[in-house]
């Protein structure tokens, strides 16, 4: 990845293409920001179109391939695949849905599941690339009636870690990003009245040195953005 240009203290990424689901608010929108303010070419995706970002749905594999075909058409294999797209439902786990459940899970943990390998033999026959999956404090702990995202993000966590030791000998670097309260709608829905400690910028900033400045040795950590 580029080194930070002399004497700026910015972080190029002039030349590198970026994948970023869930780019249409939040935290994503931030990252895709980032990525693209520091010289990548980003293709976002989000459950409904945006300007500038494709429609997929994380959680179906039929349109997980479709947006990756035709990004890799367009633009080739990603530098830089951000799992990000998420979703939250707030209940006790006595009164959640199977569906409530399944959406948690699906849009969290299928999805950068689907998402990544949908990418992966691009990027593996390339030998080279850094994914950065988007987890959470509640990766790390437990959060009462959030016990379907919490599941979900501990998953994002060891799916990492995982991913990191499978690609090794492959030149593809994978780490996750565990931000606390950050002021988006998922914290409101997630926590109602929770005071925000940060802004998705402040989260996008530890992104895009993953994605950019990062030591290629750094791989399978979990980046904790909360004290």
């Amino acid at each position: 990845m580029s080194a930070p240009q002399e004497g700026t203290g910015a972080f190029s990424l002039a030349g590198k293409i970026a994948v970023v689901t869930g780019a249409s608010r939040g935290i994503g929108r931030a990252v895709a920001a980032a990525l693209s303010g520091a010289g990548a070419v980003v293709a976002g995706c989000a459950l409904h179109a945006a300007p500038g970002v494709d429609a997929c749905d994380v959680r179906s594999a039929e349109a997980v391939a479709r947006f990756a075909d035709a990004t890799l058409r367009r633009l080739g294999p990603p530098d830089i695949l951000v799992n990000n797209a998420g979703t939250v439902a707030r209940a006790r786990l006595d009164e959640l849905a199977v569906e409530q459940w399944d959406d948690v899970v699906d849009a969290n943990l299928k999805g950068t599941f689907l998402v990544t390998r949908a990418f992966l033999p691009a990027m593996r026959a390339r030998r080279s690339g850094r994914i950065i999956n988007i987890a959470s404090i509640a990766g790390r702990q437990g959060t009462a009636e959030l016990s379907a995202y919490c599941a979900a993000k501990h998953g994002v966590v060891g799916l990492t870690r995982a991913l990191a030791e499978e690609l090794r000998d492959d030149g593809i670097v994978a780490n996750a990003v565990c931000p606390g309260s950050v002021d988006t709608d998922m914290l409101r829905v997630g926590r109602p009245g929770a005071e925000a400690d940060m802004s998705p910028a402040d989260v996008a900033g530890v992104v895009l040195y993953l994605a950019a400045q990062a030591p290629p040795a750094m791989t399978g950590s979990c980046v904790d953005v909360f004290g």
